[in-house]
C-alpha cells in the first residue's frame, strides 16, 4: 500500500489523522519510531532548517519540492508538506503538485496568500482574492488527475480578514475538488471550536504551540471532528531550545552536559545505521 493510500483509507474510515511537523528527514524518522500516523514538512521548518532564516517565502518551488522528496524517503509513513501558494499561476501550480506526486508525497496544501507569502501566524498576511484561490484549487485538482495524492485548500483570512471571511473562503475551496479544507492561523480554543461548527466537510487544524489552542488534547480535537491535526513547530522549537541549552553548558562548563540527550547508540537506532550496516553487508561489503 502506498502512503498515499494508507492516508486516503484513514480519510475513509472517519479517523483523526495525527501528524508532527518535521523540518528534516531526521526528525521525520523520530516521528515514525515513535508511532505516529503521518508526519508533515512545514515550510517553517524547511526554510529553518536549509537556510536559518524566517517563513517568509524564501525558499522555491524545486528546493521544496527537493525538501520533501527527501523527508518522503526517510519514513513509510504518508507525508502531508506544504506548497505555499503553488508558486505562481495555474501552470505553476500544476507543476508543483507533479513535482509533489512524483516525490511520494500524500497530501499538500495551497493556500490563497499573495507571493510572497509569510507564515500564517505573522501579523501582514495579505491575501489574493477568493476567485484566485479557487483558480489554484481548481488547477491542483486538474493537475492531480486520477492520482492519489490528497489536496488541501488552506486559507489563512482568518487572521488577515476575520472568522466569516475564512469560513466563506473555506466552504468555496471545499466545492473546487480538493479533499480537506484548512483555516490555518488559529490561535485561541474558542477558534478552533468554531471552525469545528461552521466548516463543513473534512478539515484541518494546525495547533502551534505557545497558543491557547494548543491547550487542545487530541480526544479534544478528534470530538470536534476534525480529520488532520498538524503540530508543525513542535519538534522544530524542541530541538532548537535543546540544541541552545546543550552549547549553553559546553560553554558555561568546557564539557558536554550529557543529561537528557541520546546516547551514540540510540542516535544509531534512529538513523538505522544497523540496517545500512546490514544490507551493505549481504553485499559483500
Amino acid at each position: 500500500m502506498t502512503s498515499e493510500n494508507a492516508l486516503r483509507d484513514r480519510l475513509s474510515l472517519g479517523l483523526l489523522t495525527v501528524a508532527p511537523g518535521a523540518p528534516d528527514p531526521m526528525t521525520a524518522r523520530i516521528v515514525q519510531a515513535q508511532g505516529f500516523d503521518a508526519v508533515y514538512m512545514t515550510g517553517l521548518g524547511a526554510t529553518a532548517l536549509r537556510l536559518g532564516q524566517p517563513d517568509l517565502g524564501l525558499l522555491t518551488q524545486t528546493e521544496m519540492a527537493d525538501h520533501a522528496r527527501s523527508i518522503v524517503r526517510a519514513v513509510d509513513i504518508p507525508v502531508i508538506a506544504d506548497a505555499d501558494t503553488g508558486y505562481g499561476g495555474a501552470l505553476n501550480v500544476a507543476r508543483t503538485v507533479r513535482e509533489y506526486m512524483q516525490g511520494g508525497v500524500a497530501a499538500l496544501h495551497l493556500e490563497d496568500q499573495v507571493s510572497p507569502k509569510r507564515c500564517g501566524q505573522l501579523a501582514g498576511v495579505r491575501l489574493v482574492s477568493p476567485e484566485e484561490g479557487v483558480a489554484r484549487l481548481s488547477a491542483a485538482v486538474e493537475a492531480r488527475g486520477t492520482g492519489d495524492m490528497v489536496l488541501i485548500g488552506r486559507t489563512d483570512a482568518l487572521q488577515a480578514m476575520g472568522m466569516d471571511e475564512a469560513v466563506a473562503r473555506a466552504s468555496r475551496y471545499r466545492d473546487t475538488g480538493v479533499d480537506l479544507v484548512f483555516v490555518d492561523g488559529v490561535k485561541t480554543r474558542a477558534e478552533v471550536e468554531t471552525i469545528a461548527k461552521r466548516v463543513e466537510g473534512p478539515k484541518v487544524l494546525s495547533l502551534v504551540d505557545g497558543t491557547d489552542a494548543a491547550h487542545l488534547t487530541v480526544d479534544d480535537v478528534r470530538e470536534l471532528g476534525f480529520s488532520v491535526v498538524m503540530y508543525a513547530v513542535t519538534t522544530l522549537f524542541a530541538a532548537a531550545r535543546a540544541t541552545q541549552d546543550a552549547l549553553t553548558a559546553l560553554k558555561a562548563q568546557g564539557r558536554p552536559a550529557s543529561a537528557g540527550a541520546l546516547t551514540y547508540a540510540e542516535f544509531c537506532e534512529v538513523v538505522d545505521l544497523a540496517g545500512h550496516q546490514a544490507f551493505a553487508h549481504r553485499h559483500g561489503e
